[in-house]
């Protein structure tokens, strides 16, 4: 199958983070645009820290102003103006002014710019969103900004492959890959911008086997803002009675212990269960010592219960906790 050659600076061009340049890098070359993308999602929810997020974020003209002329990738620069069309297309003075008022407020509560998936968008679109997520809690909004990176970074992975294949086309390479990696760019965008698509009923794709434990996490102390060393995890699957336990319900031995493990210096746990490509369905538990890694906090243990579907069996589960002394959260990665 032919492979595309890509450098760090292209990398760069799509996630300012350093650290995932070099780590994507290391991880080439790529087959297809699919496995870059996953390998990239991989790499920057799992192995890029807090400072390397913020290096990325900080890449990013605020929305309605334009990039830099010294920025360190000229082609980051390109591609956030080409980002930004849209919106600079609808804005009005008033909007604009309006757009820079909330941009600052913005980057006064949280640290860090507003950053959105702007493509298509218009300027009204952008500042209600901006407006919105301005409510929230900063450990909360970090994520938030650390998903639009991840939804650019896909989309410019996309013109990246689709740029390669046809030089390397003009050259005398396959064809077929220049026209599959512009296919690919079309999909990734509107992919952002509307309701993902379903498989038919019925039909379920076997992904390659896997390359990690199905179930995985990391801990953000965002107190500290840095990954949390030494937070003890332990991995338990529901085997009671009854198919899932019930809210307010007594049954505490009906969990069993698929492992345990303790979160090294980048905030990620060791492996948590065997190698299985299809996960059992079923109810988990995944729980961290947050009383011992931080005694004058508000919880002594922090547990998520979370269900695996017969239909998600072959998909990844990543519940990372982002922890705080008085607040914590969670989502579902990839």
């Amino acid at each position: 199958m032919a492979t595309i050659q890509f450098e760090e600076k292209d990398f760069l061009a799509c996630c300012g983070s350093t650290r995932f340049a070099k780590e994507m890098v290391s991880a080439a070359p790529f087959s297809s645009y699919d496995e870059a993308v996953d390998t990239a999602r991989e790499i920057w929810f799992n192995k890029v820290d807090v400072h390397g997020w913020l290096e990325a974020f900080a890449a990013h003209p605020q929305i309605g102003q334009s990039p830099s002329p010294h920025h360190k990738s000229p082609t980051s620069a390109q591609w956030s103006t080409g980002e930004q069309s849209t919106a600079m297309a609808t804005a009005t003075d008033t909007t604009l002014q309006e757009l820079s008022h909330w941009n600052s407020r913005y980057s006064q509560k949280f640290g860090f710019i507003f950053l959105i998936f702007a493509s298509g968008r218009t300027t009204p679109e952008i500042l209600a969103e901006l407006k919105r997520r301005y409510e929230n809690r900063p450990i909360v909004e970090f994520e938030n900004a650390a998903v639009e990176q991840m939804k650019v970074t896909e989309q410019r992975l996309a013109k990246l492959f689709s740029t390669k294949a046809e030089d390397d086309s003009s050259t005398g390479c396959s064809a077929d890959v220049a026209t599959k990696a512009g296919e690919d760019r079309v999909s990734i965008v509107g992919a952002h911008l509307t309701a993902p698509s379903r498989a038919p009923s019925g039909q379920q794709t076997r992904p390659p086997a896997r390359t990690r434990p199905p179930i995985t996490t990391h801990v953000l102390d965002v107190g500290r803002g840095s990954p949390a060393a030494g937070v003890e995890v332990r991995l338990e699957t529901w085997v009671g009675n009854l198919p899932r336990p019930t809210f307010g319900g007594a049954e505490t031995d009906n969990w069993v212990l698929h492992g345990s493990s303790t979160t090294d210096k980048d905030g990620r746990s060791g492996q948590l269960m065997s190698m299985v490509d299809a996960l059992k369905p079923g109810v988990y538990r995944i729980s961290f010592n947050t009383g011992k890694y931080c005694p004058n906090g508000f919880f002594p243990y922090v547990s998520i219960v979370f269900e695996v579907r017969e239909s998600q069996k072959w998909e990844h589960f990543h519940v990372p906790l982002l922890f705080s002394p008085f607040s914590f959260t969670t989502y579902r990665g990839s």
